[in-house]
């Protein structure tokens, strides 16, 4: 069970319980108190963070399926779903897969719609805090989580729908240009992170405090140059020097642990809280409860689930060979791959021989005992078949070591780059790199630390790689770089433009 308390979504579990929606209980004043309140505010909040742990119907960031996680992963080299030829699974996952996407399809239109409920929902948290004259850090939280959504919307869409209060109808909602809300963006970051918590942990574990706010701001200065053409390297390495020098993070160890299905310590970091030490921003998880995360189930074939950890699997999502073979065989962060006859992980009688190729994705489909699973996430309890309770890091401190190296290199410092890749490559269990780091090291060494935590698509776009074929994936021209506008969302408002291409 979990030992954290997650403050915000209780207060906001019995916040809501204890209310007959049928009675008349608040006029503006004392709505307003309330709002004032410890209590009301964290309400107030509630319901913006509630969006961001993954459930069914494609809500949530990451921990579940068919939203976002889904969307920004398997359209990249890091993970897919192959229809079986038994008929498993639809072919929509393993056509993101192939870049054969179209405005329908249904993950696009899920993840459109949980952005832009979680940016309506925002947009009344910020407006219920400020007329309540709430506390300052508390009116940072609800800004910052609105820019982090915004933040998402164009990294995936471009130009796209904005506004910030809720009283417009939907078909007259302006597309305003991914610079502009860029612009945005990056105001309200800097125009509020000073009003954020230093607080690491506590009632501050799930939430948003400064250094959270810092590697947000870092990731959108990062991907300047994709997103407005104008590189903003030097920004970006000021922000995450503040990171480093001043909040206190070290990376976890990696540390034999024969208690760990894994064998090492490194596996806490995806376990069932996220540690401190090396977790910046982590999504609370306790499944049925607060979220799920899928991603162990789906991947190991049923029964071989049911050995391994106690619940039938979902013989879903695969790792293609060519990003297995990224990985030396001494790294530590080639255990969470499960293949072959001496598999990593526990090998009790009967166990399933995962074959390392996949041959087929589509049509006729592949074998169902075919292609790499991915055990990273070992499942926590509380857990079901449905999913089970491991936290899920959205910002740790090794990708903040990275920005920093890629940064340097960037601006032609390699030298001074080394010794941050050198640290999560140790860790790791391999050796130094030989020589001061190229751009290539640096985004080889993003896969393997980052792998399934939703930043590959990102990387892939701002290294120039994502267009290229690989495997089985073809080369493709440059509108893929960014995603359909959903068809749903142009029929209900006739003033948005597809996205070239489209």
């Amino acid at each position: 069970m979990k030992k954290i308390e997650y403050i915000i979504l209780l207060i906001f579990i019995s916040f809501t319980a204890c209310i007959d929606v049928e009675e008349e209980v608040y006029d503006k004043y004392a709505a307003k108190d309330f709002y004032a309140s410890p209590e009301g505010s964290d309400a107030a909040l509630a319901s913006v963070y509630a969006q961001i742990p993954g459930n069914w119907d494609g809500v949530g960031y990451a921990g579940a399926d068919n939203g976002w996680y889904d969307l920004n992963t398997m359209s990249t080299d890091e993970q897919v779903i192959p229809h079986r030829n038994t008929g498993d699974w639809q072919t929509e996952f393993a056509r993101l897969y192939m870049r054969d996407w179209q405005p329908t399809n249904y993950l696009l239109n899920n993840t459109w719609n949980w952005l832009y409920q979680s940016v309506f929902r925002a947009n009344t948290a910020i407006e219920q805090l400020e007329e309540a004259g709430a506390e300052a850090g508390k009116i940072a939280e609800a800004r910052i989580l609105r820019a982090f959504f915004y933040y998402l919307l164009i990294d995936d869409f471009g130009d796209v729908p904005f506004f910030t209060r809720n009283e417009q109808p939907v078909d007259s909602i302006p597309q305003t240009s991914r610079s502009d809300v860029f612009d945005f963006v990056v105001s309200e970051l800097e125009n509020n992170i000073d009003d954020l918590s230093t607080q690491k942990g506590g009632n501050y574990y799930g939430r948003l405090n400064r250094w959270a706010g810092l590697s947000i701001l870092a990731k959108i200065y990062l991907n300047a140059e994709v997103y407005v053409g104008t590189p903003m390297y030097d920004e970006c390495l000021t922000v995450v020097n503040e990171i480093i020098n001043e909040g206190g993070f070290s990376l976890h160890s990696g540390e034999a642990d024969p208690s760990h299905p894994l064998g090492s310590r490194y596996y806490e970091l995806f376990g069932d809280v996220c540690p401190d030490d090396e977790t910046i921003w982590a999504i609370y998880t306790t499944a049925d409860v607060v979220g799920r995360n899928i991603f162990t189930i789906r991947s190991l074939m049923g029964n071989d689930g049911t050995l391994l950890v106690g619940y039938g699997a979902w013989n879903g999502t695969v790792v293609p060979p060519d990003f297995v073979a990224k990985y030396e065989d001494n790294d530590v962060r080639k255990r969470q791959f499960r293949y072959g006859t001496d598999p990593y992980g526990p090998q009790p009688d009967g166990f399933i021989e995962y074959t390392l190729e996949i041959d087929n994705l589509i049509n006729p489909g592949s074998e169902p005992e075919a292609g790499v699973r991915n055990q990273k996430f070992w499942p926590v309890e509380p857990m079901s078949s449905g999913g089970a309770s491991n936290d899920f890091p959205i910002y740790r401190y090794a990708d903040i070591l990275l920005m920093k190296a890629e940064c340097l290199v960037r601006l032609g410092q390699s030298a001074e780059a080394k010794s941050f890749v050198d640290e999560v490559r140790e860790r790791a269990g391999l050796n130094p790199l030989a020589g001061d780091p190229t751009l290539t090291d640096i985004y080889e060494e993003r896969g393997r630390e980052l792998n399934w935590e939703a930043h590959r698509r990102q990387d892939m776009i701002r290294f120039g790689t994502f267009t290229e074929g690989h495997g089985l994936v073809p080369a493709v021209d440059e509108k893929y770089l960014l995603f359909p506008i959903p068809t749903a969302a142009l029929n209900a408002n006739p003033r948005l433009e597809q996205n070239p291409g489209w």
